[in-house]
């Protein structure tokens, strides 16, 4: 029985293993977390081309029965005006739109697929060195044990470690220049955004929000600042984000002032980073996916659809090719087109994003934004980001 080792307990490395377990391997999954979820940011969009993978699965309706479907994106300038809707999914079709959800509901469903399939999740197991010999890849951990196996795979995120053994020489991950805060509230009487998500170009930052049918709202603000060190940005109180956000948005229109003064819990803050290209994506028996290859920023709204993909597309070439070099090649050659595109779309939403003190800069802003998204609707330009989808019942490798 072929094994595999598993670096990273996030969104790629479960759905790769419960994958590859139905082909026949033994299969372990380490997460360096002590805690399983801790992972930057409140919530985040599936697509339906991940949410396609969680059917394959036989997940699906366990993610979507705690998520809110947002087939539409609202897109308001700071004075409320509507400046187009873009879809969340393939145009027209809101039946295919994304599901928004937590992101510890995604890594629970994860996990418990995982853990009803026989594959252990250890949590608190931090890899601290890599390497391959003739027949085998070999982790080592910082309690000094040794864990050994015919293939590692490292989904352990934007920071990868896997990553910069696989090439020292890797870029580094790059600062999008937005800082991502997230949070939940209740405002009274607010009806809830069937179907949709609102998007508001504000004067200070950029918000986003939802409300679900039980009132909960979810927002998220993109904030325009010099890359933060991440032990101060997280030392950071949520009552000062709060202040901070109420003044960045206290001209922006109902209810964005209002969700924030109504918000509830902590408020998550994270540096948004992105990895456009990664030159090598495997060496000898070593292989990455997902963030770790390819971090894009939240703005495509397709992070976690990505690692998904990711993890059927490796699983199924690993199944059917010949053997582990030609497999990882097999991934990487389908793979790298599609996600580096998708990276390039996130950096141009994220450019609009940041934030210009030039009131010229926000009129021509507003007034281009609805032509781009009006022709974007026209000729169903990013309906390929949703309709990717691999059979994990088809025969062969995985050709695109």
């Amino acid at each position: 029985m072929p094994t595999a080792l598993v670096v990273g307990g996030g969104v790629a490395g479960p759905a790769v293993a419960m994958f590859l377990a139905r082909a026949g391997w033994e299969v372990r999954v380490v997460e360096a977390a002590p805690t399983p979820g801790r992972h930057g940011g409140a919530f985040l969009n599936v697509a339906s081309n991940g949410l396609d993978v969680l059917a394959q699965l036989g997940l699906r309706d366990a993610l979507v029965a705690d998520g809110h479907r947002a087939g539409r994106m609202v897109m308001l300038s700071g004075r409320g005006r509507e400046l187009g809707v873009v879809p969340n999914g393939p145009a027209g079709d809101l039946a295919r739109g994304g599901v928004i959800v937590r992101r510890a509901h995604l890594h629970a469903v994860l996990r418990d697929g995982a853990a009803r399939a026989g594959i252990p999740i250890e949590d608190g197991v931090r890899v601290t060195g890599i390497r391959s010999s003739t027949d085998a890849a070999i982790a080592t951990l910082a309690d000094g044990r040794e864990l050994h196996a015919d293939v590692l795979i490292g989904a352990d995120g934007i920071g990868s470690l896997t990553r910069t053994w696989i090439d020292p020489g890797a870029p580094a991950p790059t600062y999008t220049g937005l800082v991502g805060l997230g949070g939940f509230a209740r405002v009274p009487g607010l009806a809830p955004t069937h179907e949709t998500r609102v998007m508001v170009f504000g004067a200070r930052a950029f918000f986003g929000y939802l409300v679900r049918d039980d009132g909960t709202a979810l927002w998220f603000a993109n904030l325009t600042r010099p890359e933060p060190d991440r032990r101060a940005l997280a030392a950071i109180p949520s009552d000062r984000w709060l202040a901070d956000l109420a003044e960045l948005h206290r001209d922006d229109p109902f209810p964005v002032p209002d969700l924030v003064a109504s918000t509830v819990g902590p408020v998550s803050a994270h540096p948004i980073h992105a990895l456009p290209h990664v030159p090598h994506w495997y060496r000898d028996r070593v292989v990455a996916l997902g963030d770790a290859v390819h971090a894009t920023s939240p703005s495509a709204g397709q992070g976690a659809s990505l690692a998904l993909e990711d993890a059927i597309t490796l699983a199924r070439a690993l199944r059917d090719a010949p053997d582990h070099g030609a497999a990882f090649a097999a991934f990487e050659r389908m793979r790298r087109p599609r996600v580096e595109r998708i990276v390039g779309y996130a950096r141009a939403v994220d450019r609009n994003k940041r934030v210009t003190r030039s009131r010229l800069g926000i009129a021509v802003r507003d007034a281009m934004l609805p032509r781009f998204l009006g022709r974007a609707m026209e000729d169903h330009r990013n309906d390929d980001l949703y309709e990717f989808r691999v059979d994990w019942n088809a025969k062969g490798v995985p050709v695109g």
